[in-house]
């Protein structure tokens, strides 16, 4: 076990339990679970959708150094929390980080992942890119209020789009948490530190695991992104044909997956996996249930979990 020992993972869950179709979202560096309600409301009248707070992030435990948020232990994670649940097949989303976690999945034998959506995200990622989210992660540690909150996601998430007031709103509530005195970001301020070094290499590269991926991928592209270059899209439609992509008007990093028009293009691909008809339509509360479960450093996984 690493230093950091047993810790617990909280998810999101919606929709019917026994639906034919699991679909996983997974957010990105300093995102959280909530990110994805918009999707997960319009997914959860025939789907079981589940939403992760990655370690440091949301209601999941922080780890103890810096060092342990690393992708090893995400993906020790991901697939102790997939034992949990007894999910052998699901469809994975994911927006930025998520989507290289989902890529890294995929790219293993016997996989879990039946589908992948990347959102924003590809095989390569550009320095440059990488300095500007990290700059953007440099933010007040307290806020007086919820209002102050807001006006800093629409700071530094205004790559996201035109998004409603609600829609703002929903992004301050879920990406802070009230404290002594006022708020503060729902991320442990560790994870901030590991963006410094990786933003002055020379980019991130992840071919290899590219080039393993044979699930059906949908690779979503903000217009403005700096993370994912048209560029490097060409790059990974030549190396996998078959690999459906699709290009968001009047955003950058990251398409927030809220409107109706985003959100149709992933149902569009996920209905497209199989025939309609295959999967259930069954009634489903609109409300989500939240859950935690412990989790282990890499190499350790736990049975256990709610």
């Amino acid at each position: 076990m690493g230093v950091s020992g047993v810790h617990n993972v909280h998810y999101v869950e919606w929709g019917p339990r026994d639906a034919e179709r699991v679909v996983v979202c997974a957010h990105g560096y300093s995102g959280n679970a909530r990110d994805f309600d918009y999707l997960a409301r319009a997914l959860a009248p025939d789907t079981r959708v589940i939403c992760i707070d990655m370690a440091g992030r949301g209601e999941s435990d922080w780890l103890r150094t810096p060092l342990e948020y690393n992708f090893a232990q995400f993906l020790a994670d991901i697939n102790g929390l997939l034992a949990s649940l007894r999910l052998k097949r699901v469809d994975w989303i994911g927006t930025s980080m998520g989507g290289l976690l989902g890529m890294l999945l995929a790219s293993q034998p016997s996989t879990p992942v039946r589908s992948l959506v990347m959102n924003d995200v590809g095989a390569f990622l550009p320095a440059d890119a990488l300095r500007a989210i990290a700059a953007n992660l440099r933010s007040p540690e307290r806020f007086a209020s919820l209002d102050e909150v807001e006006a800093h996601m629409r700071r530094t998430h205004s790559d996201w789009g035109d998004l409603t007031e609600g829609q703002w709103r929903h992004l301050a509530i879920h990406g802070a948490r009230e404290t002594e005195g006022g708020y503060r970001l729902h991320f442990d301020p560790q994870i901030t530190r590991l963006l410094q070094p990786i933003a002055f290499s020379p980019g991130i590269f992840l071919w290899g695991a590219w080039y393993r991926v044979r699930c059906p991928v949908l690779l979503l592209r903000g217009e403005r992104s700096r993370i994912l270059p048209p560029s490097v899209v060409q790059a990974m439609l030549h190396a996998k044909p078959d690999t459906e992509s699709v290009e968001i008007e009047g955003v950058g990093h990251v398409p927030a997956l809220m409107d109706e028009a985003q959100i149709g293009v992933v149902r569009n691909f996920l209905d497209g996996l199989e025939d309609k008809d295959q999967w259930p339509r069954l009634p489903s509360s609109s409300y989500p249930a939240s859950s935690r479960m412990p989790a282990h450093s890499p190499g350790r996984s736990s049975a256990s979990g709610r």
